[in-house]
């Protein structure tokens, strides 16, 4: 089933089940829009046979990034750079998304030191993130017209859809969630409140572009987190996504406080065993929804990706790493050459382990966006140099 293609809701035709999640690229300049390196990126990725593509984080308001080197759009932004970029990829027949953000208090301070958020908790890590600002209605409104407009431009420059991205506590997160939503007006308190913000985004955003224009939603399964957004919160917001006509629910977990995706905390050893992250909550979305769903977060083997597929435990298989780990991947699971994906052993310091971890994979999509192949013997401690000085050099010059 891997190689059978997929029909969404809204029409689009998916090639094959493989797609391959949002990794922060991390590769403008303080012009923040798209470049050569970008186009040659995709490129690579696009000639693997992947079906699906999604970019890495576009941000939908420049003044808050989520990486030094983010692209940003809104309405009045050039197409043309945009163009050349799905450009690259659509020459494959592969389905292309722009990820649609806003940091709201992740914002590092290299990018803002008064981000904004629905409350005023700030992300103690690092020392790298400033104490946010609560959001004013009409603040509030900006974000939602930003989300928008965003997603309109990215139709008219060639990008087969959007996914809005509600995971991994960015601003749309720190909404949903009552550990950093501590508002008391329409946008905090309830679930029903909480989501207010990520639902008013899907209507006005599905309005704008039509019912032919996919619309997909990344959302965590939980936060981890003591009081904050829980399993069932999530199974509230998926029933409302798939009123609202969401095409394709990726399903993740954690915030940058636990990001479970990089710590594999809070994840049972049988579901570590089973690959899969998020699996185990994916059935339980079956069974109240029928809503496609793609589970991003430790697929690794072919065998396990043809079990969930026959299963209908998932529609769409997300990968990240695996991208950046074998060239000879996904091509390799599409023709049944390759059975397994293979992780390196990335030793760092402990208190370095995140910054080692994100380094490494940061210095193979630069590879590859030079027109490189992977180096998987790069260390991991010159992978936390390099986030540092990538942040605080690239963070001070993109200002300037």
């Amino acid at each position: 089933m891997i190689n059978t293609p997929f029909i969404l809701p809204s029409g689009e035709k998916l090639p094959n089940r493989i797609a391959k999640a949002a990794l922060t690229e991390r590769l403008s300049d303080a012009s923040h829009l798209p470049n050569q390196k970008h186009s040659t990126l995709y490129d690579t990725w696009a000639k693997g046979g992947a079906g699906l593509l999604i970019s890495g984080n576009i941000m939908v308001d420049e003044k808050y990034l989520e990486a030094a080197g983010n692209v940003a759009v809104h309405h009045l932004s050039p197409e043309a750079p945009f163009k050349l970029w799905t450009r690259s990829v659509l020459a494959y027949d592969t389905a292309f998304w722009a990820q649609l953000n806003h940091p709201g208090r992740q914002a590092t301070l290299f990018s803002s030191t008064k981000p904004i958020s629905a409350s005023d908790v700030q992300l103690k890590k690092n020392g790298m993130f400033g104490k946010p600002r609560p959001m004013t209605e009409e603040e509030i409104e900006d974000v939602i017209n930003r989300f928008v407009q965003s997603a309109n431009f990215c139709r008219r420059v060639g990008f087969t859809g959007v996914q809005i991205h509600a995971a991994h506590g960015y601003l749309i997160s720190q909404f949903l969630s009552p550990r950093t939503n501590k508002r008391s007006d329409q946008w905090g308190g309830s679930i029903e409140n909480r989501s207010r913000l990520l639902l008013t985004i899907v209507e006005r955003m599905r309005s704008k572009v039509g019912n032919e224009f996919s619309i997909s939603v990344k959302l965590n399964s939980a936060d981890f987190q003591k009081g904050g957004f829980d399993e069932q919160d999530a199974l509230f917001v998926i029933n409302a996504l798939e009123k609202g006509g969401v095409d394709l629910l990726e399903i993740s977990g954690g915030t940058y406080e636990d990001f479970v995706a990089f710590t594999k905390s809070h994840i049972k050893d049988s579901t570590l065993a089973r690959e899969a992250y998020f699996i185990e909550f994916a059935k339980a979305v079956r069974k109240q929804s029928t809503i496609p769903i793609m589970v991003t977060g430790g697929l690794r083997s072919l065998d396990f990706c043809k079990e969930v597929l026959t299963n209908k435990e998932l529609d769409i298989l997300g990968f990240g790493r695996p991208f950046l780990l074998d060239e000879r991947f996904p091509k390799g699971f599409l023709d049944g050459s390759l059975d397994r994906v293979e992780e390196p052993n990335i030793k760092t310091a402990a208190r370095l382990y995140d910054m080692g971890i994100a380094g490494f994979y940061d210095y193979q999509i630069e590879r590859l966006a030079t027109g490189k192949s992977l180096k998987l013997t790069y260390p991991g401690w010159r992978g936390a140099m390099r986030m540092t000085r990538n942040e605080l050099w690239k963070g001070i010059k993109n200002k300037i």
